[in-house]
């Protein structure tokens, strides 16, 4: 682990959002940004603090969800709103420090690591844009950093330059104690900016080494179009690193895949397939258009359009199209078409008709159907739960299976006699 400490300002409202969801909360790929940058900043760093101020009782228990070790830095956005306002009341562990932005979620360790080879005081990112128009340019001479220069206040030839600010920088410790205290909020905005400590720095003849890096990695997400296109990348990566690992995915631009889900031996998924949640899948094929959420499909096939929702395992089973599956187990089931099975266990080599439901909820609780193996149901058929079915159990179509148990070896039928009406149609619409 690098000797280094990360601080990731996640303060900020993101009012450009328009949302009452703190920025740093909006998900992508199924996790909240701010997620994702310090699942990053672990892979560098043991010591890692979010800064927080809006809403930080959410974005706080929303970390805890999946990390434990992160240290918490509350800011004072009152008496101290901005960037080098957020670092007033951080303290951290080594002499080097990453400061990175809550709203970045592409970035990644790897693409950090220029930060981590540069002894300079102060490591200072910057984009290399087409059209700079609007973002603050950054004067380099053959010494480093020169100075930060707003679009309002350059002169025509400073704007040409096309260096801007990205807003991620890399500080000796040393650098933040001394300069922290002295900058001020004499601006328009009346914030305190971490960009100031740039020209005091300067004044110092401490050196500023630009870093280029590159737009995607660190990209900002500042409105919904910005997460819609963070969205887009951050699919792309996921399903190319899986179809690196032997995934086959057809159409994979229609496909979505959440962070977290999880892939073994090799299999495929065919066009329109949404997965989400830790959702584990073992050489298995999901067909067209089909969802699983938070479940385990081994060696099996879904679909298409089926629906796996959370908890629920598939062993050796097939699922067929508009079947959905809800905290069920089935280990070697086939369940072909137009059939819903929520809170069950059933074993090898059972067969579900179509139209089959189990009836697991009363209105108030809900119930568990046990299934054994070898058992045949017949289509149209209704489980009310709690039941259990024995093995090598034949249920003929059409049948409720009301009772508690129905023991092994047994045909279940439940049918009223068919009544017939003589010549009826013809009475009732007056013909013949």
């Amino acid at each position: 682990m690098n000797p280094l400490s990360i601080v990731i300002l996640a303060a900020g409202k993101g009012s450009r959002m328009k949302s009452e969801t703190a920025k740093v909360l909006h998900d992508i790929s199924g996790k909240p940004m701010l997620y994702h940058i310090i699942k990053e900043s672990k892979k560098l760093s043991d010591d890692i603090t979010v800064v927080v101020a809006h809403q930080k009782e959410r974005v706080i228990a929303s970390m805890q969800q999946y990390f434990d070790d992160l240290t918490f830095a509350v800011q004072d956005a009152d008496n101290f709103p901005g960037t080098g306002g957020a670092l007033k009341n951080v303290t951290v562990k080594h002499e080097k420090l990453l400061v990175l932005n809550g709203d970045m979620p592409l970035i990644t360790a790897a693409s950090l690591e220029g930060f981590l080879h540069n002894d300079s005081d102060i490591i200072m990112s910057i984009f290399d844009l087409k059209d700079p128009s609007g973002y603050g340019r950054v004067v380099i001479s053959d010494s480093g950093v020169e100075r930060i220069v707003e679009d309002k206040d350059a002169n025509d030839i400073e704007k040409q330059i096309t260096h801007v600010n990205a807003g991620i920088y890399a500080f000796k410790k040393e650098i933040l104690e001394t300069y922290i205290p002295k900058i001020d909020n004499n601006n328009a905005q009346k914030e305190y900016y971490l960009t100031d400590i740039i020209a005091l720095a300067n004044a110092d003849k401490r050196t500023i080494s630009p870093l280029l890096i590159d737009e995607e990695h660190f990209m900002g997400v500042n409105s919904k179009a910005d997460l819609a296109n963070a969205e887009t990348i951050m699919q792309e990566r996921i399903k190319n690193h899986w179809m690196r690992q032997g995934v086959i995915m057809q159409l994979p631009e229609t496909i979505y895949i959440e962070e977290g889900v999880s892939f073994e031996g090799e299999s495929r998924l065919e066009n329109g397939v949404r997965i989400s949640g830790n959702t584990q899948i073992v050489t298995s094929h999901i067909k067209a258009h089909s969802v699983i959420e938070a479940s385990r499909i081994v060696n099996s096939s879904v679909g298409p359009l089926a629906h796996i929702r959370p908890q629920s395992e598939l062993n050796n089973t097939h699922i067929g199209n508009f079947v959905e599956v809800k905290k069920s187990v089935l280990n070697g089931v086939k369940a072909g078409h137009l059939s819903y099975l929520g809170d069950t266990v059933a074993q090898e080599g059972t067969n579900i008709g179509a139209g089959v439901i189990t009836c697991n909820y009363d209105g108030k609780k809900k119930y568990q159907t046990l299934i054994g193996k070898n058992v045949f149901i017949g289509s149209d058929t209704q489980l009310v739960a709690p039941v259990e079915i024995e093995d090598d159990v034949l249920i003929a179509a059409g049948t409720t299976v009301s009772c508690t148990k129905v023991e092994k070896g047994s045909l279940a039928i439940d049918r009223t006699p068919i009544k017939k009406v003589e010549n009826f149609f013809y009475k009732f619409f007056g013909t013949k």
